[in-house]
């Protein structure tokens, strides 16, 4: 069983190091969102410096990405009678590579899209929970940070609850993923205990 275990660890995370917002910036623009703004590897980063235009291919790339990952660690666990493991370990695999491309310097997004996209294949009903609590947080604070931890808390907390019983294993990656994805908004947490962390503003896009 260990080697279907240790593929999808890697082919979950050589997907991860696509990188959505990377790829389609030097694509696109022949400029690296690394190095625009606030220098975040992420969607809302890309968003502020090249609008909502090319944002939605960078959706694409770092959900199908997700979306891959998981399906690949579920083929290959089935077998075992560990489908929701497998959808699990390909779903940190992907986000650890997202977070720690070792094709981009180690330098990555903090893995909200591609981690609410594991929480949807790993169950719908978690990750519609983790995005309406995200929307509504947005909504009422217009910080896309909180709205993160928030959602993604609520997957933490959710999971395991439902699935400790059933799959001790899965429960504890699912909370791991979710942990791992606050802990990349650390810094995030600083500048809203300072008052310092920009709110959303979607009205208006710096064009590049």
């Amino acid at each position: 069983m260990w080697f279907p275990i240790i593929l999808t660890i890697l082919v979950g995370y050589m997907l991860g190091n696509l990188n959505g917002a990377v790829s389609i910036s030097n694509l696109l623009a022949k400029k690296d969102v690394r190095e625009q703004g606030s220098g975040n590897a992420g969607l809302t980063n890309f968003l502020r410096m090249f609008g909502p235009s090319s944002a939605l291919l960078v959706v694409c790339v770092d959900m199908l990405k997700a979306v891959l990952a998981c399906q690949v660690g579920k083929l290959l666990l089935t077998p075992y009678g560990c489908p929701l493991d497998g959808v699990l370990i390909g779903g940190m695999a992907v986000c650890i590579g997202h977070i720690f491309p070792a094709l981009l310097g180690f330098h990555g997004g903090k893995g909200v899209l591609s981690g609410v996209t594991v929480a949807l294949m790993a169950d719908w009903r978690l990750g519609l929970l983790a995005l309406g609590i995200f929307a509504v947080c947005l909504f009422v604070t217009r910080y896309v940070s909180l709205s993160s931890i928030l959602g993604t808390l609520s997957f933490v907390i959710a999971f395991p609850v439902m699935y400790g019983a059933q799959s001790p294993l899965a429960s504890v990656l699912g909370a791991a993923l979710g942990l791992l994805v606050v802990f990349m908004h650390r810094s995030n947490v600083g500048r809203l205990l300072k008052g310092t962390e920009r709110k959303a503003t979607f009205s208006k896009f710096k064009k590049k």
